[in-house]
């Protein structure tokens, strides 16, 4: 979450000891900061989450279809297949997930202008309450209240009522080509790992690649998340690891009589 209000330091030699605090503390500031970071982590996290995503899915295709024994043009084009599909999947759903989030959100924005230009004593009230919530006195409450209602009464509202900034309402478009991107980033190791080497070679380096990869990446999605860093990376490692061996083993079996 962005900053709610442009802070204002006051030396304290000069500040009136029975002062009131002011409604940019340092304290609520460092909690905006702190909202703000959270959610750049979460992109982050949900970038992380993408590019592990296409790894898994492309190797298991193109480990599959190696395993069925064949070409490598048939390899290039299954694999360049599964990066395509899910790219484009994973930009939909994002899109759609994130377009549902944009418009509730623009219209719980839309209604507190209404409510503010309808009733804009009570909205003074409602932040008022809100501000006691947080631990400060009546007088002080009120004071805050009034002040930032005269600097910009919405976007107090929006942060205190509803934790929304409305300049940062999320783009579906930014979140789809996100995610896109960072599935398609992911599918490209695995790619690259089943060319490369030589036929013999393949399946078990773009094995060894796969699975050093979903180790890096589940020990940074879960840094990021705050789980335990060696559990997540066992379950991702494993996870991916039984992908691998299911579609190579269908592969295998399905190439006796396929091709």
């Amino acid at each position: 979450m962005a900053i709610l209000s442009t802070l204002h330091f006051r030396p304290a030699s000069v500040r009136p000891a029975d002062a009131p605090a002011r409604p940019d503390s340092v304290p609520a500031a460092s909690a905006r900061l702190s909202g703000s970071l959270a959610s750049r982590l979460n992109w982050l996290r949900a970038g992380v989450l993408g590019a592990n995503d296409g790894i898994v899915s492309v190797a298991a295709i193109v480990v599959g279809v190696a395993g069925a024994g064949a070409s490598t043009p048939t390899i290039i084009a299954a694999g360049a297949a599964g990066l395509v599909g899910g790219a484009i999947s994973m930009a939909l759903g994002e899109y759609v997930s994130v377009s549902s989030q944009s418009d509730s959100q623009r219209s719980r924005i839309d209604q507190q202008k209404r409510e503010l230009r309808d009733d804009p004593a009570g909205e003074l009230d409602v932040l008022t309450e809100l501000y006691q919530e947080r631990g400060l006195a009546p007088a002080t409450a009120r004071q805050v209240a009034v002040e930032l209602t005269g600097q910009d009464a919405l976007k107090a509202h929006l942060s205190m009522e509803l934790n929304i900034v409305e300049d940062e309402v999320a783009n579906p478009w930014h979140a789809a080509g996100a995610s896109a991107l960072a599935f398609t980033l992911g599918a490209i190791l695995p790619m690259l790992a089943i060319l490369l080497p030589p036929a013999e070679l393949r399946v078990p380096v773009t094995f060894l690649a796969v699975l050093v990869a979903l180790a890096a990446t589940g020990a940074l999605g879960a840094a990021l998340g705050g789980s335990r860093i060696l559990r997540a990376t066992v379950r991702v490692v494993l996870g991916g690891a039984a992908a691998l061996f299911v579609t190579w083993l269908v592969g295998t079996l399905l190439g006796v009589t396929v091709f």
